[in-house]
């Protein structure tokens, strides 16, 4: 024995209107969870309901921006290190041992942060080509080591020390059909091109050339080099959706 003590952990979510996989998300971590940490901003469903007989602890406040509520949560959480997932992330018992190994190990200490992969989900089919998958996300962290960055779109926590991988993955119920998902690439685009004018991007840059060969040069890369036709009709259609996205961004950028 060691006699160090044992590491506690936190899981940190944000939620609103999750009713349909906030169950699965909270049993998966429940085993090595010292507490579950929910902050919801005004679900009109079963999230808080559900997330309450899972034994989370409830927590509301009004939307801060992705950042800003997920840095809200990270702030509210007691323990020694901080697994902060979406709500429609589902970890795999596979990973939750890796989690719990690292978290109880003498050596946790030497990253202040681990990225986890994902496997993306449409409706219920996996999708494990075409570049969305590993899609690494830095999920867990020591407690104060890191905080997410203040962005409009694709927030993503930072940490200041060295990062660790973890092998298994997690699963990204995110959307339930490909119409959703179509529809939260335009969102995405919009959101991306108000940031990088937010940036200070050079309005040059979306001009027609890159309208037209950016995309291109996106679907081949993805669909061919990284083998997304593997994935059959849904990993054509998710590409060029994909694709689409790319080009909407520099249109969105160039028309504001």
């Amino acid at each position: 024995m060691s006699g160090l003590p044992v590491a506690t952990l936190s899981v940190v979510i944000v939620a609103m209107n999750e009713e349909r996989t906030i169950g699965r998300v909270l049993e998966a971590v429940r085993s090595i969870a010292d507490e579950i940490l929910l902050v919801d901003s005004g679900s009109k469903d079963k999230t808080i309901e559900i997330a309450q007989e899972l034994g989370a602890r409830v927590v509301h406040q009004d939307w801060l921006g992705y950042a800003g509520q997920k840095n809200f949560a990270l702030s509210l959480a007691k323990s020694d290190w901080l697994l902060s997932l979406d709500a429609d992330e589902v970890m795999t018992p596979e990973v939750v041992a890796e989690v719990r190994t690292i978290i109880s190990s003498e050596t946790a200490g030497k990253c202040d942060g681990y990225k986890i992969p994902r496997i993306l989900y449409i409706g219920d089919s996996p999708v494990r080509h075409g570049g969305f998958y590993p899609d690494a996300q830095l999920r867990l962290i020591q407690n104060g080591k890191g905080k997410f960055r203040d962005r409009m779109v694709h927030e993503r926590i930072f940490v200041d020390g060295p990062v660790g991988d973890l092998k298994h993955p997690m699963l990204h119920y995110s959307y339930k059909n490909v119409e959703e998902f179509t529809r939260a690439m335009d969102k995405y685009a919009r959101l991306s091109a108000e940031q990088y004018k937010q940036d200070g991007s050079k309005k040059w840059r979306a001009n027609k050339i890159n309208e037209l060969a950016h995309p291109l040069w996106t679907f081949f890369a993805r669909y061919i080099l990284r083998l997304g036709f593997l994935d059959g009709k849904l990993g054509l259609e998710l590409n060029l959706i994909y694709s689409n996205y790319v080009r909407n961004k520099i249109r969105y950028l160039r028309d504001s």
